[in-house]
C-alpha cells in the first residue's frame, strides 16, 4: 500500500481533478502523478518540491519535522451533526487603510458543521475568525463582514484573498499575487483603490496568516 498515493487519490477524488489537471496546475505539466503511479524496482522516491506544489492544489498537508500540538478544539452537538467551535478574534482585518490591533484577545465564536469543515479540509484548531473594516473588498467583502482564516494556508496562490501584516504591522486583507524574485502585488476588489507592490526587502516584511475560505455579512 502507498500512503501517499491513496491520500493523493482521495483529495482527486473530493476535488473533482483528473491526474492530468492537478499535475498541470502543481508543476505546468500533465505527467506528475502518472510518474508518481510507475513502478519501480526498490523503495519509490518522491520529490518533495513537487509534492509541496501538489498539496497545496489539492487542500492537503505535507509535514515532516516534529510532533505537533493539535490544539484545543471546542466541540458541540446540534441534532445528529456534530459542530466544531471556531474562535473569534477582537481584531479587525483593514479592506482599505491597514489597522493596527494592538494585544488581541478573544471575542466570541461560531459553531460550524464538522462535515462542512472536513469537506473543505479546515482544522478548527488552526482557523479564526476576524471582522472586516472598510470597503476595498466589495462587494465580495464588505465592511464589518466576518470571515474565517485557515492559518495553515500561508503559501501564496496567486489571485487568492488572505488576511496578512503588511510592513508597517497593520493587519489587510487583500488579493495576494507573488512575482517570484521581484514583487508581491497586492489588489483590491474595488476599482477604486490603486494596487499596490512590495519589493526587495519588503517581501520578505509581509506575514501571511492565512487564506479566506469562509464569509458573512449582516443584511
Amino acid at each position: 500500500m502507498d500512503v501517499i498515493l491513496n491520500q493523493i487519490d482521495e483529495a482527486l477524488k473530493k476535488k473533482g481533478y483528473s491526474d492530468a489537471k492537478a499535475s498541470r496546475l502543481a508543476v505546468g505539466h500533465p505527467s506528475l502523478i502518472k510518474n508518481f503511479r510507475m513502478k519501480r524496482d526498490g523503495d519509490k522516491r518522491y520529490n518533495w518540491a513537487s509534492l509541496e506544489r501538489l498539496a497545496e492544489v489539492l487542500d492537503l498537508e505535507l509535514y515532516f519535522g516534529p510532533p505537533r500540538e493539535a490544539g484545543t478544539v471546542y466541540t458541540t452537538q446540534l441534532g445528529h451533526d456534530d459542530f466544531d467551535v471556531i474562535l473569534r478574534l477582537d481584531a479587525r482585518l483593514a479592506a482599505g487603510a491597514g489597522v493596527e490591533n494592538g494585544e488581541v484577545s478573544y471575542e466570541g465564536a461560531l459553531a460550524f458543521c464538522r462535515k462542512w469543515l472536513n469537506e473543505h479540509n479546515i482544522s478548527p484548531s488552526q482557523a479564526c475568525l476576524m471582522r472586516v473594516s472598510g470597503d476595498s473588498m466589495c462587494p465580495m467583502l464588505r465592511d464589518d463582514d466576518v470571515v474565517m482564516i485557515d492559518q495553515r494556508k500561508t503559501t501564496i496562490r496567486n489571485r487568492h484573498v488572505y488576511a496578512l501584516v503588511d510592513v508597517d504591522g497593520s493587519s489587510r486583507v487583500k488579493r495576494v499575487e507573488l512575482v517570484e524574485n521581484e514583487m508581491i502585488i497586492l489588489s483590491s476588489d474595488n476599482p477604486n483603490y490603486p494596487t499596490e507592490t512590495r519589493r526587495g526587502p519588503d517581501m520578505n516584511r509581509i506575514r501571511i496568516l492565512g487564506e479566506i475560505v469562509w464569509s458573512s455579512h449582516a443584511w
